[in-house]
């Protein structure tokens, strides 16, 4: 029921109202998740993200719930690494690439998402300048929160405390910015624009995911933030483009 009341959500809002095919400003997918999750945060919670038992034979039950890393920072100590905590879990950074693990469908594999990434590549369906750009702007915030955490003795915030590659394989973050952030028509059209809409998408996620504890995934939020802002973006950029253009005489 919810899925088929996110999907109609989606279409009718997040497209339609626009015009239809090819002329939506959202993202269609992401505003019925964006819907679902603030209509229904209990079931899109990672409390009820399923998780295989392993190594216990037949004394197992069939699933168990689990929180999702991403969930379990929250818990991590005033001066306590993140890092810790998610490795006490069992949630080292190779397991986080591969993706066995909890969290939504689709988004766990980063290695599974880097295989999708080239197919869009090389098909020309989506353009990698918005992909790196994701990439550098969420390195270029998490590496100076990272440096400040290690000057300050762990005081800063504890996301800070994670190794900045570690955040490129947490939560929705490459499924985002490989199918979301790359739409054709939510994006910008212009490559300079391209390369700062990836960027500023990176930088606002991690962000989020920093300074909103009660929120730790902020790549859905960061997409359709800029989304609004893509034809704005492309304004200047083509605005910048024709003033130095020679004049005809």
């Amino acid at each position: 029921m919810a899925g088929a009341v996110g999907i109609s959500f989606g279409v009718v809002i997040g497209k339609e109202v626009f015009g239809g095919t090819g002329r939506n400003v959202l993202n269609p997918a992401l505003t019925g998740r964006a819907f679902l999750f603030f209509a229904y945060p209990v079931n899109m919670s990672g409390d009820r993200v399923w998780t295989a038992v392993q190594k216990v034979g037949g004394q197992a039950v069939d699933a168990v719930t689990a929180a999702t890393p991403l969930a379990l920072t929250s818990l991590a100590a005033s001066g306590e690494s993140v890092t810790q905590v998610l490795t006490h879990a069992g949630y080292t950074f190779g397991r986080l690439f591969m993706g066995n693990l909890s969290g939504s469908v689709g988004e766990t594999s980063t290695l599974m998402i880097l295989v999708g990434a080239i197919f869009l590549l090389v098909t020309g369906v989506a353009n990698y300048r918005i992909m790196l750009g994701g990439v550098l702007g969420m390195l270029a915030v998490a590496y100076p929160g990272y440096l400040l955490n290690l000057s300050s003795g762990g005081q800063a915030a504890p996301l800070f405390s994670v190794n900045p590659f570690w955040h490129l394989v947490m939560g929705g973050f490459a499924f985002g910015i490989v199918y979301m952030a790359t739409d054709p028509v939510s994006a910008p059209g212009m490559n300079l624009s391209r390369w700062i809409y990836g960027f500023i998408i990176g930088a606002l996620t991690l962000m989020i995911r920093v300074f909103n504890p009660a929120y730790p995934e902020g790549t859905m939020l960061a997409i359709l933030f800029m989304n609004i802002f893509a034809p704005l973006i492309d304004h200047f950029v083509i605005k910048a483009r024709l003033r130095k253009r020679v004049p005809n005489v």
